[in-house]
């Protein structure tokens, strides 16, 4: 059993550092290509480990952030404090790091649109509603029902979790194939001169430090202006 938290209670788990894409691209080069070593790519391999991962989530997970959440085996958040969001659309690239492909398998195809196009944040209820995280649990509550149901599990014979682990990452895990299509997606609209428009607006306002655009990430974009 692996259960990953945070110690901020701001934010579990950040977007990525939109200011060091091109250093990310060069280096994830080194290995093979960005559609070989992206993110999306160690995040499926964190599908894959053999271990149970279950996130335990406080605070805001966006972008990336979402998608290493999805990329866990299960998602516990607070009901008064998480939020989640995948803001790519509303700065000027669709996700590269497995959301279109989790959302799509987890939502139903209305809802993903819903939740990929509009870059709303979602609280935690919501996200429980939509099938986003598995249970909204009152803040007060959440450790000890995260560590109740991994001690639990934690009892049971190790091959029989793992095994059934891989049988239904068989059925529900996106192809390497679709999960580097969508890094080198990204990759190209990220580079975009919309993108780079919104990008410079966003951190004119303090995009990417601890303040008021950060924490309202979402309102944030719905206040730029129209870009084509």
């Amino acid at each position: 059993m692996v259960v990953f938290d945070s110690a901020d209670p701001d934010f579990f788990f950040p977007h990525v550092d939109l200011t060091k894409v091109p250093e990310y691209t060069a280096e994830a080069a080194k290995a093979g290509g960005p559609g070989d070593a992206s993110l999306g790519m160690l995040f499926r391999r964190l599908s894959e480990i053999p271990a149970v991962t279950v996130a335990k989530v406080r605070g805001r997970a966006r972008g990336a952030g979402s998608e290493f959440l999805l990329a866990c085996d299960m998602r516990f958040a607070s009901r008064e404090n998480a939020v989640l969001c995948q803001p790519e659309v509303g700065i000027g690239t669709p996700p590269g790091a497995g959301a279109i492909q989790h959302l799509t398998r987890l939502l139903g195809r209305g809802r993903a649109l819903e939740a990929l196009l509009t870059s709303a944040d979602f609280d935690a209820e919501l996200a429980e509603r939509y099938g986003w995280i598995n249970r909204a649990v009152p803040d007060a509550e959440l450790d000890e029902f995260v560590a109740r149901i991994a001690a639990r599990m934690g009892t049971f014979p190790r091959d029989a979790l793992i095994a059934t682990k891989s049988a239904v990452n068989a059925l529900s895990l996106a192809t390497p194939a679709d999960v580097r299509a969508d890094a080198a997606l990204f990759q190209q609209l990220v580079r975009s001169e919309a993108t780079q428009q919104r990008t410079t607006e966003l951190f004119k306002h303090g995009f990417q430090t601890r303040g008021r655009t950060e924490l309202d990430l979402a309102d944030a974009l719905g206040d730029l202006k129209a870009v084509d």
